[in-house]
């Protein structure tokens, strides 16, 4: 009887982990812009600076407005009073105007003529330091991608469903099983092997 419960336990534990044996509960690579972002950011280090530029889906020849956030890059603390002038590789005729809205925060306003990719050269003066950064990969007429449930989430649940009805199926056999043991097991009636008498016989 014990040898049937741990061939069933046995099962049971086999049916599990193939149920969740296509998971994957890695933490793969994430995308510069994930589904359901509201906006697009790009990024840039120098010696002594940290830029940050968010930005939401921008159109060629439209107006943009830009957030460059600015900070130390030793103690990460924003930078206000800086003195920002940005200019663009692809077309040095682009004009930018930076307003500093809050300590650190700089508002970048002015138009992308053409839908394709931009970068800017930003030249930094911040008291008695001065950088240049380059920030690239500026997406203008891209659309932000669309969060969706994921299709292993379906699979997941599928699986769950597996989990389970493996399970009952199990138990199920674990009790039909133990049902015909017990009927085995149980004694036969009693049968007479004695020899009829000679009285019994002639009766």
């Amino acid at each position: 009887m014990k040898q049937l419960l741990f061939l069933l336990l046995g099962l049971l534990l086999t049916g599990a982990a193939h149920a969740h044996g296509g998971e994957d509960h890695g933490d793969g690579p994430k995308a510069a812009t994930p589904a359901g972002a509201t906006s697009f950011s790009v990024a840039a280090l120098s010696e002594q600076f940290e830029v940050l530029l968010r930005y939401e889906p921008l159109e060629g020849g439209q107006p943009a407005d830009l957030r460059l956030f600015l900070s130390d890059y030793a103690t990460n603390a924003p930078i206000k009073g800086a003195k920002l002038t940005l200019t663009n590789p692809e077309d040095a005729a682009l004009k930018w105007v930076v307003t500093e809205q809050e300590p650190g925060i700089y508002l970048v306003e002015g138009e992308f003529p053409a839908n394709k990719p931009y970068s800017f050269a930003l030249n930094i003066v911040a008291g008695e330091r001065a950088d240049l950064v380059l920030l690239e990969g500026i997406k203008v007429g891209e659309k932000l991608p669309v969060a969706e449930a994921p299709p292993a989430a379906a699979a997941g649940l599928f699986s769950s469903w597996q989990t389970i009805a493996a399970l009952l199926g199990a138990f199920g056999l674990g009790i039909g099983l133990t049902v015909l043991l017990l009927r085995r097991r149980r004694p036969a009636a009693p049968v007479s092997t004695s020899t009829p008498t000679a009285h019994e016989n002639h009766a």
